[in-house]
């Protein structure tokens, strides 16, 4: 059995249990990278100036992890460029925040050479490689291009856009095509699925065959559904800790007999923040009764904070809930309680222990662990009530939320209202639902489900042109 090679735009191998960013993902790659006595590679976060394709390796929580930098103008054109002001928008839907660039495209193709060259000497035969997210959708064809005829699997964490949308971009043909020299692809829904292949046929003149079994610019591939689940052992265990302890304990001495609703999520216009907050104050004008009797802790943590969308977006926030609190706040009261800094996981685990309501109400979203999180923190004796948009990839696998349309005030107005008068049997048994959920389809059983696809079969097939 040959090793597995992970490769992401950023390493991120775990440290510690309860870190911020390093969670259930970093664990089950880390888990399967021990397992095949494998290697992660990826971009350092460092830039350099003059890129010089020089590798550095250490062991790193039982890994080994590979780094390269990268010039500054490859994270300008590459990562703030092309990933995030093109992809990242186009596939969540916001072509009107779409830019394209040819240097952008011109960054994004070299980088994507750069991490093959780089790579390349790494890759034994008979290893698998394992390719994530949309920063690296070429990678495989630059990869055959230099020789390599392993197995290679993509998985891509973000959502698949509609096929109206996706030819909204410069020369999308080349970057579906080059999904096919992949001999795995994995997506996060069946929405996902079934919209790369309605593009597939209609577009690119292909067919699907059986099992998801699709021919097109004359190769052939394998794709799939691979929904990613949470650590739900790792996560219970953390909120069972000190810190947990300690913050569930904070926030319930700040409740005052009041009720908490929670929102958790990156500062980025696909979450639905501004919506979100204007539904909560269709809340409270339609139900007077409930003010000060219920608050909201919207806690968004900054980033991409070069990117000028992400600049805005906050900046429109700030106005939203300062224009809310100084229309509903009392003396003694303050509706939202808006927090732009980040928390650790089992910081975290208390703060959704201690709330009423998850809020999660993304515009579009591929999976949103925040909500299996969320559900995962809750006491089994006196669970909260997951409020979810069904245009989150969770919404396919946790159907016993209340799931609602994110672009409709009323909408999710009327969900907070049952969520907060929900008699506890119903509460309990969505709950140990959901529960039941989470455990059948963890990241490990995410992770073992697609490693397991990649490892059957021969080499990359072609078939006539």
């Amino acid at each position: 059995m040959g090793r597995l090679i992970v490769i992401s735009n950023r390493v991120s191998p775990p440290s510690d249990v309860g870190g911020g960013t390093q969670g259930g993902l970093a664990m089950a790659l880390a888990a399967a990278l021990r397992e095949h006595s494998g290697v992660w590679f990826g971009w350092s976060g460092r830039t350099t100036e003059t890129y010089t394709g020089q590798v550095g390796v250490q062991r790193a929580g039982g890994v080994t992890v590979a780094t390269m930098d990268l010039e500054e103008q490859d994270i300008d054109e590459y990562y703030n460029g092309y990933a995030n002001k093109t992809l990242w928008p186009l596939f969540h839907h916001r072509v009107d925040l779409t830019a394209y660039e040819r240097s952008f495209g011109e960054g994004y193709a070299r980088v994507n050479a750069r991490f093959a060259e780089t790579v390349l000497p790494l890759i034994e035969d008979g290893d698998f490689v394992w390719i994530h997210d949309y920063h690296l959708i070429p990678l495989a064809q630059e990869l055959r291009k230099r020789g390599v005829k392993n197995r290679i699997g993509f998985f891509l964490h973000i959502p698949w856009p509609t096929r109206h949308l996706m030819t909204t971009l410069p020369r999308h043909d080349r970057l579906v095509e080059a999904l096919f020299d992949y001999n795995l692809v994995g997506f996060q829904t069946n929405d996902s699925l079934e919209a790369f292949e309605d593009y597939v046929v209609h577009e690119a003149g292909g067919e699907v065959g059986p099992d998801h079994h699709l021919t097109a610019f004359g190769r052939t591939a394998d794709f799939g559904a691979f929904p990613i689940g949470m650590d739900v052992t790792e996560f219970t265990a953390a909120l069972e800790g000190e810190t947990a302890g300690r913050e569930l304990q904070r926030v319930q001495a700040s409740l005052l007999g009041r009720q908490m609703i929670i929102g958790v999520d990156r500062l980025d216009y696909s979450k639905g923040l501004e919506e979100r907050f204007l539904a909560y104050e269709q809340f409270l004008i339609d139900n007077p009764d409930m003010q000060e009797k219920v608050f909201l802790l919207q806690i968004a943590t900054p980033s991409r904070e070069d990117v000028e969308a992400y600049q805005e977006i906050r900046g429109r926030l700030d106005g939203e809930s300062g224009r809310i609190n100084g229309a509903f706040a009392t003396v003694d009261w303050v509706p939202i309680r808006y927090v732009n800094r980040g928390y650790r996981r089992d910081q975290l685990a208390g703060f959704y222990r201690a709330a009423k309501l998850g809020l999660v109400t993304p515009l579009r979203d591929g999976m949103n662990l925040v909500a299996k999180e969320y559900v995962a923190a809750q006491d089994p004796d006196d669970p909260g009530v997951l409020i979810l948009s069904r245009f989150a990839g969770a919404a396919e696998q946790m159907a016993e939320a209340l799931i609602v349309n994110p672009f409709s005030r009323e909408d999710v107005s009327e969900a907070i209202l049952k969520g907060l008068s929900m008699p506890l049997p119903e509460r309990r048994r969505r709950w140990e639902s959901l529960m039941a959920g989470l455990r059948a389809t963890d990241v490990s059983a995410w992770r073992d489900s697609f490693v397991s696809a990649l490892m059957k079969g021969g080499p990359a097939r072609l078939v006539a042109r």
